[in-house]
């Protein structure tokens, strides 16, 4: 896993990273430019992060733009159930509102998803539980 937030750093660690190769996503520019410009297989913990949500909208770190970039260079959008699970309650609640709105913006730009946990079943009833489709869950890589 790449955790670097130099984006020629980045590129270099790619190219030697041996597959699947993992970025863990940065600040909004940092995404971005690491989606349209690398070849790599999975964008971790994109809804981490400190944002702040408005009244109306949660700010998860995922829009339509970068969805489509994302399904337009087979890069995954990735969860991760562990870090998850070490949160206190009102963490917990706030990342997982996130999570559900970053996989509706994944499901209309057809991105797959990635969900690093112990097992396959745990996947499954967690992407049911937050509103995921069976394609998607069909489609999810686990690592």
């Amino acid at each position: 896993m790449i955790n670097n937030s130099n984006i020629e750093q980045v590129k270099i660690l790619i190219k030697k990273e041996e597959s699947p190769k993992i970025v863990l996503a940065q600040n909004d520019e940092f995404n971005r430019k690491i989606l349209e410009q690398c070849k790599f297989n999975i964008l971790l913990s994109i809804e981490n992060g400190n944002r702040k949500n408005k009244i109306r909208q949660v700010d998860s770190g995922l829009n339509q733009v970068l969805a489509k970039i994302a399904t337009k260079n087979k890069v995954a959008i990735g969860l991760d159930l562990d870090s998850i699970k070490l949160l206190e309650p009102k963490q917990k609640a706030e990342r997982l509102s996130k999570i559900r709105q970053n996989i509706r913006v994944c499901r209309k730009a057809k991105t797959r998803l990635a969900v690093k946990a112990q097992s396959l079943e745990e996947v499954k009833n967690f992407l049911i539980n937050l509103g995921a489709s069976t394609n998607q869950i069909k489609e999810t890589i686990v690592f």
